[in-house]
């Protein structure tokens, strides 16, 4: 009995499946797609910060600039027991194939290398260039990866005109959401001094978890905005309360209070704050808060880029899009400040970061139609 032949995507996605590259190390996933796009014209920079391999790639000289922009990164398996395979070891069952970043994101990188050679064997003295931000460091503190290359291309005024992010961006099938901007992230770690005593002398006390708890309780009653044609409103979320030394008979002397906001466009990380410390300061609080801002909120609400996508999508799967600013943060964060337009396509999310991460089969090959799509409607020469 003969086997079928794999796609070229699929068969890509497999051997980058088989790298144990969690966060931050890439294992040898980029030096794979580097040969691939090596062979076709590219010129590769590595690009090592830290602990964390990154690599930019150009096919061109001049503009406008294509970028794909991905991550080799996977997240850590979880328990191994409770894994059908073990996670980097591929099976492909029922036209479905299970594997640690089968959805997030390595069926992706394959799709684009593939549909870039795909692109250059028909298109080869294209107009403008082509180009490859990769990193290993999205899914972990993302510090050395993605921020960084963006700051050395600034640094040489090379600009990216367009970003198409691979990240796991369908809802249901290929191609019915795209992400055309993400929400800003703003986190911060509340710490409310009190004095720690004896539950049964309270008056020698002073308790911050009763002291912080209505002023909590204002901030998340607080409505922050109401977002925008693109966005929800503002919300803000605690994630975790932490006080006491574990005894039932001491007030705890502080109150740790771990919190984020997820917001629109319609705030600054400013605002934000400056609002949040004056609810605090009504309430006579003795505080001190540490922030982190992870992202600003970014969004691409029209142009070239998303029309190409939109088309793309409606000519190959016979269905129409929905714009979405829906779901966590993404590199492209630190890639739209600059200028560019991006988007977010990729396959479905209905399993990443879980047990049994998989991905149809099928799916793959779409995806490898639809980034070749994009780039003929961008690129092509005339």
């Amino acid at each position: 009995m003969t086997t079928a032949p794999l796609s070229p995507t699929l068969d890509l996605t497999l051997q980058l499946i088989r790298e144990p590259s969690v966060t931050p190390f890439d294992a040898d996933c980029q030096t794979l797609m580097i040969r691939r796009l090596e062979a076709i014209g590219f010129r590769v920079e590595r690009l090592r910060f830290g602990d964390v391999d990154n690599f930019w790639a150009r096919r061109g000289s001049d503009g406008p600039v294509f970028c794909f922009a991905g991550h080799t990164d996977v997240v850590p398996t979880g328990p191994l027991e409770q894994w059908k395979v073990p996670p980097f070891e591929p099976l492909i069952e029922n036209g479905v194939l299970t594997g640690r970043g089968a959805a997030d994101m390595k069926g992706s990188l394959a799709a684009m290398v593939v549909a870039c050679e795909r692109f250059v064997a028909e298109h080869p003295e294209h107009r403008g260039s082509i180009a490859f931000l990769i990193t290993s460091d999205e899914e972990g503190v993302a510090v050395d990866g993605t921020v960084k290359v963006v700051e050395t291309l600034e640094a040489r005024n090379e600009k990216i005109t367009w970003c198409l992010v691979g990240e796991p961006s369908s809802t249901t099938r290929v191609g019915d959401v795209i992400k055309n901007g993400r929400r800003g992230s703003l986190g911060g770690i509340l710490t409310v001094k009190g004095r720690q005593g004896h539950v049964a002398y309270p008056h020698l006390a002073d308790n911050p978890i009763h002291r912080a708890a209505p002023a909590l309780a204002e901030l998340a009653a607080e409505v922050w905005d109401h977002g925008n044609a693109f966005f929800p409103a503002t919300s803000f979320q605690i994630s975790n309360i932490h006080a006491g030394t574990g005894a039932n008979n001491v007030i705890p002397g502080s109150c740790e209070v771990v919190f984020n906001f997820r917001f629109s466009t319609e705030l600054t990380e400013t605002v934000l704050r400056q609002r949040t410390e004056a609810i605090l300061d009504r309430h006579g609080l003795d505080y001190q808060i540490d922030w982190r801002l992870s992202g600003h909120p970014f969004l691409t609400a029209e142009g070239e880029l998303v029309a190409a996508a939109v088309s793309a999508i409606r000519e190959e799967t016979g269905h129409d899009t929905e714009l979405s600013t829906s779901g966590g943060t993404s590199d492209g964060r630190f890639i739209a400040p600059t200028g560019a337009q991006v988007l977010e396509l990729g396959p479905v999310n209905k399993t990443i970061h879980q047990i049994n991460e998989c991905v149809s089969v099928a799916d793959l090959d779409t995806l490898t139609r639809l980034y070749e799509r994009i780039l003929v409607s961008l690129l092509a020469a005339d």
